[in-house]
């Protein structure tokens, strides 16, 4: 098919116009310019993978736990106060969450001094934090290690440069460019992995934080309503 030009259009117009149709700049891909940025770019995946999985297995189980506590005091409470301890154990039996473990602890406790059941409330909400704070450090590690293997992205893309420099023997766009795919590449996304995992680290300390108040608010309620005088 022959290419109709209107003559009727100015000559830079014209030529312009045919250049456009003849030469189409090549457009580049998100992921061809993750591939330039070299083998720097595998760990930083694997790191990515590790955080998202850590992140988002966490975030369930914390969420989870979180719902189940709620109102679960309240019953117990009531329990206690009408005289009923084993409809007591059975909600916290069927709460299964960490609030209802450390009750139960405490109901099996009923009937031993005060310390006692305290000190075994307390055991047991400690096991409770460490199982909900589970492989979160990790997250942390990952936002300090990822900026760092995007500087060691940035170290082989500085010394790619001078080699290529070298073996041409002078500098041009063309000679420095590959090496310059890697160095930045490589630090952009290492930070953005690094930014991603640290969010994702607080934001789990976050959720973490707010049950471990309330069940050191429920611990203390549970604890004085035993140790109120008996009317």
């Amino acid at each position: 098919m022959l290419l109709q030009i209107d003559t009727t259009l100015p000559l830079d117009t014209m030529m312009t116009a045919a250049e456009q149709v003849v030469q189409e700049p090549e457009k580049l891909r998100f992921i061809d310019l993750l591939i330039k940025g070299g083998w720097v770019m595998l760990p930083l995946a694997l790191l990515l993978l590790i955080g998202l999985v850590i992140f988002i297995e966490r975030y369930l189980t914390i969420r989870k736990a979180n719902r189940f506590e709620k109102n679960l005091m309240v019953q117990v409470k009531q329990s206690i106060l009408s005289g009923k301890l084993e409809s007591a154990l059975a909600i916290c039996r069927n709460n299964n969450g960490p609030l209802g473990r450390m009750l139960q602890k405490g109901l099996l406790r009923i009937g031993r001094p005060i310390k006692e059941i305290e000190g075994a409330i307390e055991n047991v909400g400690k096991l409770e934090v460490a199982k909900l704070e589970k492989n979160i450090n990790i997250l942390g590690i990952i936002a300090g290690i990822a900026p760092m293997m995007g500087f060691v992205g940035t170290i082989i893309g500085v010394i790619a440069i001078f080699h290529e420099v070298e073996l041409a023997g002078v500098i041009d766009i063309g000679t420095v460019s590959g090496g310059l795919y890697v160095k930045m590449v490589s630090s952009a996304t290492g930070l953005i992995i690094g930014i991603i995992a640290y969010i994702g680290y607080h934001i789990l300390n976050e959720m973490v934080e707010r049950i471990i108040l309330r069940m050191e608010t429920d611990a203390i309620e549970f604890i004085d309503l035993l140790d109120e005088p008996v009317s």
